[in-house]
C-alpha cells in the first residue's frame, strides 16, 4: 500500500515555509487546477530546482507556439506512454481527455495512439514524437519533411522535438523516483 501523503518513494520534504512567489504559485495552481500537481510538490524540496522546472514547462506547454495546448499534451501523453510513466501518463491524459472534451482521445492516447481518432497532421506529430523517444539518433531529412508536408513549420519542428524531449527527461525522474499522480486526476474530465 502507497502512502498517499508522500509525492515520491524519496524523503525529500518541501522547504517549509513555502517562500511567498512559492506559495503564490501553488494558490494558483489550486485555484485554476483544483489542485497542486504533485511534480510541483516533489520539485520543492529545493525552490531553485522547482523554479527551474516550472520556468521550461511552462515555456514549453502554455507560451506562444504554433502548437496547440492539446497537440502538446497529446505529445507529452504519447512519449509517456512510451515510457511507461505512470504519473506522466495519468495527468497528461486527464489534460488531453479535458482539453479536448473527449475522453475517449486522452485514453486512446496513453495505451496505444494509433487507434484514435487522428488528423494525418496530429499522425505525422505523434510519429515524430515517438521516434524523437524511442531513436531520436536516426531522425533525417525525411522524418522533418513529413512533419512539413502537414503543415508545420520549421519552428513548430522544434517545439515538437523540444515537448518531446522535456517529457523524455521528467518521465525518467518521475519513474526512478516513484512519483505518484494526484488522485484527483483519476475522475477528471469523463
Amino acid at each position: 500500500m502507497r502512502d498517499t501523503e508522500r509525492t515520491t518513494a524519496l524523503d525529500l520534504p518541501m522547504t517549509d515555509p513555502l517562500p511567498d512567489e512559492t506559495r503564490t504559485y501553488f494558490d494558483i495552481c489550486e485555484e485554476k487546477l483544483g489542485l497542486v500537481p504533485n511534480v510541483l510538490k516533489a520539485y520543492a524540496f529545493d525552490i531553485d530546482k522547482l523554479n527551474a522546472f516550472t520556468a521550461m514547462y511552462n515555456d514549453l506547454m502554455l507560451a506562444d507556439s504554433g502548437l496547440s495546448k492539446l497537440e502538446r499534451e497529446m505529445i507529452a501523453v504519447v512519449v509517456s506512454s512510451i515510457n511507461r510513466c505512470w504519473y506522466c501518463q495519468v495527468a497528461h491524459g486527464a489534460a488531453v481527455r479535458a482539453l479536448s472534451g473527449r475522453p475517449e482521445l486522452g485514453e486512446a492516447m496513453v495505451m496505444n495512439w494509433r487507434v484514435a481518432d487522428l488528423d494525418s497532421r496530429e499522425r505525422a506529430m505523434l510519429a515524430f514524437a515517438e521516434k524523437v523517444t524511442v531513436e531520436s539518433a536516426r531522425i533525417e531529412e525525411i522524418d522533418r519533411e513529413a512533419l512539413r508536408h502537414v503543415g508545420f513549420s520549421d519552428r513548430d519542428i522544434w517545439d515538437i522535438a523540444n515537448v518531446a524531449g522535456f517529457f523524455n527527461m521528467t518521465n525518467r525522474v518521475a519513474s526512478a523516483t516513484g512519483m505518484q499522480p494526484n488522485d484527483e486526476y483519476h475522475a477528471q474530465a469523463r
